[in-house]
């Protein structure tokens, strides 16, 4: 039906694309017109994979298309959008290799994909590339996909809950790669390629000598058949090798980086399946990306050498192209590339610090993308959204784990108390400073470490040191001078004698404001006030000259302190009191 129309306009051809949807009853042969341009619809049905396998299922044999139009698809599909129709499901893919933990990096690629599916209404499917078998391992796989998991980034396809292009892991579809692999054989377009590592270390050093590019110049491009089949005969191994058209450019328009063009000649016949039978990375993804019906290929940069390889096998294959976007690197403040050197890295070292996934997801999408306002707090809901690939700029983002910790807290501020507080508790008691929360000591001191809190692993640190108490190295510190020459000794007399008297115990029962009352009235005993009055008193109680209310803590230093863990120092009130005596004698 489609062939028999020849739109004139772009608005006609969307208007064919529309009709061609309805009448395709969910097959993919939306995708192909879209792909191969409605005018190259000349002869029958356009050989596109989904196309075929939906043919198949009725026992048709689909037929070629005479000529490819990719402006005419491409105006088809403005116009379709202009009219706020969907001519083709948006399908994109984080495809990880499981050799090691979820880098940022990884997760911002799979939060960029996350994200256009999710604003197009379309599906985003996880596909694991384990074909390094040496370095690939299970328990990274599970280890990314709980990372996954806890940015909210699910997915609607892959190695665990499945789905139509089944099975996601590459390791289980070697046999899809040999039969394209032989499919190309048979038309000529690939070769066995027998030559010995020596033959080809031989080959580069030959290259690097005469300083040509270091591409494949061997003879099994050239051999007949009967050369193959006699040295297939000798039992000899061999490797396939795809056979590269010779000064040909190959362009690509990509959404982020514009025409991008390489020539052939400076690639070179590249191997598809190694002669232990494993395929090749760049032959795996061509062959999964379009089995898969991926429209969208949205990756790092680094990848963007590779898609030259990957070109030529869709088009050998007449498989459709997806679009292209490669997001440029992350780098570290030093402008290298980020690294283990640099601190935290992965996700699952941000989380365990204690990091809000919200807060990872809006950090992770303001690396090389933004809305064109000054907004920089979002929600998850409000990225999917505004997100688009072209608001992704060129330039390299760099990682600033001073403004991830303070958009942590920002997103903080909006968690209720209640669950901040169980946040907190759980990580003071993973962390070996508790033995349980809930206790009368554990909630005190949640609630002081809770308060301006950026990162929860922050709370650990802050709570060993108000457990803690430096009164002697503070006393004896050259910031702490000032206040000693101003009659510490009187101020710390009078405590001793309120803690003699039982007045200081009946104060802290009070809370903080009983405590201010007291302190107020120290003050005008001594004629003392503002930072004379406080600061002494702060150091005299907690022996630093920061930190949260002085009154908050001497409640929560007054407990019980059988909660906090063995091998946490915890000085408590009383054994506070003894130092400053011990203090006062030795002047």
């Amino acid at each position: 039906k489609a062939a028999s129309q020849q739109p004139t306009s772009a608005e006609q051809a969307a208007s064919e694309l529309a009709l061609f949807e309805r009448d395709s009853a969910g097959c993919d042969a939306v995708s192909a017109c879209q792909d191969w341009g409605i005018r190259s619809l000349s002869t029958g049905i356009p050989q596109h994979s989904g196309v075929c396998s939906f043919m198949e299922q009725v026992g048709v044999q689909a037929r070629a298309a005479v000529a490819t139009s990719g402006a005419a698809a491409a105006e088809a599909q403005a116009a379709a959008a202009a009219k706020g129709k969907t001519a083709q499901q948006v399908r994109v893919r984080f495809a990880p290799s499981p050799t090691g933990n979820l880098h940022v990096g990884g997760a911002r690629t799979a939060l960029f994909n996350w994200l256009y599916a999710k604003r197009h209404g379309g599906k985003f499917i996880l596909r694991v590339e384990d074909t390094d078998l040496a370095r690939s391992t299970r328990e990274s796989e599970e280890q990314m996909m709980r990372d996954l998991k806890w940015l909210g980034l699910d997915w609607d396809e892959g190695p665990d809950v499945g789905g139509p292009h089944a099975p996601y892991r590459q390791s289980e579809r070697t046999e899809i790669y040999k039969e394209y692999a032989d499919k190309l054989v048979a038309e000529n377009l690939a070769y066995p390629c027998f030559c010995t590592d020596e033959e080809l270390d031989a080959m580069r050093k030959d290259a690097e000598e005469k300083k040509l590019p270091p591409i494949y110049r061997g003879k099994w491009g050239k051999a007949s058949k009967e050369e193959v089949e006699a040295m297939k005969a000798t039992g000899a191994p061999y490797c396939y090798r795809f056979r590269v058209p010779p000064s040909k450019d190959i362009k690509i328009q990509d959404i982020i980086r514009g025409d991008v063009t390489w020539n052939t000649d400076t690639l070179g016949d590249f191997v598809l399946l190694r002669s232990s039978g494993l395929p090749v990375y760049n032959f795996c993804v061509a062959i999964d990306d379009c089995l898969m019906k991926i429209t969208h290929v949205i990756r790092a940069e680094e990848h963007l050498p590779n898609t030259l390889r990957q070109v030529l096998i869709y088009d050998a294959l007449k498989f459709p192209r997806p679009m292209f976007s490669h997001v440029s690197l992350i780098l570290a403040p030093d402008k290298s590339k980020l690294s283990k050197r640099h601190g935290a890295t992965s996700v699952g070292e941000f989380k365990n610090q204690g990091f809000l996934a919200p807060a990872m997801i809006n950090y992770l999408s303001l690396l090389g993308w933004n809305d064109g306002t000054e907004q920089e707090i979002f929600s998850t809901q409000e990225l999917s959204a505004k997100f688009s690939l072209e608001r992704i700029t060129k330039s390299p983002a760099v990682f600033d784990k001073v403004k991830l910790s303070w958009m942590n807290g920002q997103h903080l501020k909006d968690v209720p108390e209640e669950q901040k507080s169980a946040l907190v508790g759980d990580a003071l008691v993973s962390s070996g400073v508790l033995h349980k929360t809930g206790t009368p000591l554990a909630e005190k001191l949640v609630a002081l470490v809770s308060k301006n809190l950026e990162v929860i692993d922050n709370a650990v640190v802050e709570a060993r040191s108000l457990l803690d108490c430096p009164f002697t190295s503070t006393v004896t510190s050259e910031e702490a001078k000032v206040v000693m020459e101003d009659n510490f000794k009187e101020l710390v007399d009078t405590i001793l004698a309120a803690h003699d008297s039982g007045a200081l115990a009946e104060t802290i029962k009070t809370g903080a404001e009983g405590y201010k009352a007291w302190v107020n009235t120290v003050g005008k005993e001594q004629k003392r006030k503002g930072k004379r009055l406080y600061m002494p008193m702060r150091v005299a109680f907690t022996g630093r000259m920061h930190g949260p209310d002085v009154g908050d803590q001497l409640q929560m230093l007054s407990l019980d302190n059988g909660d906090v863990q063995e091998g946490v120092e915890f000085v408590p009130l009383s054994a506070r009191v003894d130092a400053l005596r011990q203090w006062s004698a030795a002047q």
